[in-house]
């Protein structure tokens, strides 16, 4: 955590890209009370039998076995570092805005920012400049909050100049079709051996329990 900065102290977050997040929450609808469900009953004579329909394998929809090789990859891409400093690490700070000696905002290298709430509402909807990323951005949104707070702008120790500045890579997710299709291939097979190797160890622990199990039906 970085000293004098709290979550409860910075809990507006601006990241370096200004698009807007949008959110997958959905309201919650409460369950049904059990005295609703206590009465209800089904009338077995009135359940009658689908007419028309049939199992659809996921190798039959392009979309969905795309969407499952794609996400296969992306799982088993080893190239992919294990590890990644999130932007608001203490090693990554670039700068502090301060009002009355009080930190209202951090920027970060990446260019990405957090501040109050109260810093927020007096700042409003800021456009960044085309172009600007890293550090740039980072001090030129330092210098925005601090005119526009009434404070000042002190770099952190770990500030660096945009020539020292390292972009993080941007993997790409596109893949071929033939890549597709071998991951998809893959990805079945891998299913096979994780169910034989289940199968193989549920009918070991049977056979030591002295019974047995027919799984060609």
């Amino acid at each position: 955590m970085i000293s004098g900065v709290s979550s409860a102290a910075l809990p507006h977050l601006r990241p370096a890209s200004t698009s807007a997040p949008t959110s997958g929450l959905q309201p919650m609808v409460p369950d049904t009370t059990q005295a609703e469900t206590d009465g209800f009953r089904i009338d077995v004579s009135q359940v009658k039998p689908l007419s028309g329909a049939k199992l659809i394998s996921a190798a039959d929809d392009p979309v969905l076995r795309d969407l499952m090789a794609t996400n296969w990859l992306i799982a088993h891409d080893t190239s992919a570092p294990q590890s990644v400093v999130p932007d608001n690490a203490p090693e990554n700070l670039y700068a502090q805005v301060k009002v009355d000696g009080k930190v209202v905002a951090t920027l970060y290298k990446s260019g990405s920012s957090a501040m109050t709430n109260q810093a927020a509402g007096k700042i409003g909807k800021l456009k960044d400049p085309p172009g600007l990323s890293g550090p740039d951005l980072a001090q030129w949104r330092a210098d925005q909050y601090a005119e526009r707070l009434g404070g000042t702008v002190e770099k952190a120790p770990t500030a660096i100049t945009q020539s020292q500045w390292t972009p993080r890579e941007n993997r790409s997710t596109t893949y071929s079709r033939e890549q597709l299709d071998a991951a998809f291939q893959a990805m079945l097979a891998e299913g096979q051996k994780a169910t034989a190797q289940q199968q193989s160890a549920y009918l070991a622990s049977r056979a030591q329990a002295g019974t047995s199990a027919d799984f060609s039906a």
